[in-house]
């Protein structure tokens, strides 16, 4: 007599670890690791640092302005977030934020990073993401980390050796150097004319506030230094011209 057997399958497996297998790594650059961030405690502010895709244009560039301008004064707007200080460079941006918590910060930077897209594609004539990868963050917790990441986000044209036109008196037209109030000397605002809205917010953790100061103000022309070296000075800043300079308008 014949007896029936049940047939075996053979089950698809998805998942662990198999050759091939996750995101592919970008060629030439690490990417953010996906894996969970450091708890922020409302006490400590955050260094964020946010790389275009390389088809966005250059982010230096006067006509991008007012588009930028717009989400940075959106930022800050927000009670459990704030952007208190930026720096925009050729194909990222650096940012010195403040969050309640966690959470907070990421709605912050999504809410900020939506603007920024909306208003660059729009702009620009294109469509899609314009951020390559994740943020990364930078916790500061104490005095001396928080002036390098001062320095360091306000300064980075000079670290980056961005040419500075002399007539903004060593300022950085694309930061928030003229919201900033550690320099050591204001006589470079002589002759220059403040933006028409104020794109930063005003900090409130003790160390963006006050801490950082224990290691001294900023100077004007200082440039920030690779890891294990001491500051040191740019070239001496041009007069400008006795003509008072205009900030390009948000129109």
């Amino acid at each position: 007599m014949r007896r029936d057997t049940q047939t075996r399958f053979k089950f698809r497996r998805h998942g662990g670890a198999r050759e091939g297998a996750g995101r592919k790594p970008a060629v030439g650059r690490h990417r953010v690791p996906h894996r969970a961030r450091e708890t922020l405690k409302p006490r400590f502010p955050v260094h964020v640092t946010v790389r275009m895709r390389p088809d966005v244009a250059r982010l230096r560039n006067f006509d991008l302005i007012p588009v930028l301008r717009r989400a940075f004064v959106y930022g800050c707007r927000k009670d459990e977030f704030r952007i208190c200080q930026f720096s925009i460079q050729g194909n990222h941006i650096h940012l010195m934020c403040e969050g309640a918590s966690s959470s907070a910060l990421a709605r912050g930077i999504q809410g900020w990073s939506v603007r920024v897209a909306r208003g660059l594609n729009s702009k620009l004539g294109r469509e899609g993401s314009v951020f390559e990868d994740r943020y990364h963050v930078e916790i500061i917790k104490s005095p001396r980390q928080c002036r390098h990441a001062l320095c360091y986000v306000l300064q980075n044209a000079r670290r980056h050796k961005e040419r500075l036109d002399p007539r903004w008196r060593g300022l950085d037209p694309f930061s928030s150097a003229w919201w900033f109030d550690g320099w050591k000397d204001n006589g470079w605002r002589e002759g220059l004319m403040p933006p028409e809205a104020r794109t930063v917010a005003e900090p409130k953790t003790w160390l963006l506030r006050v801490g950082w100061r224990r290691h001294g103000l900023l100077a004007i022309d200082e440039v920030p230094p690779a890891a294990g070296r001491e500051p040191k000075k740019a070239h001496a800043v041009g007069d400008g011209g006795s003509r008072r300079q205009q900030f390009p308008r948000a129109n």
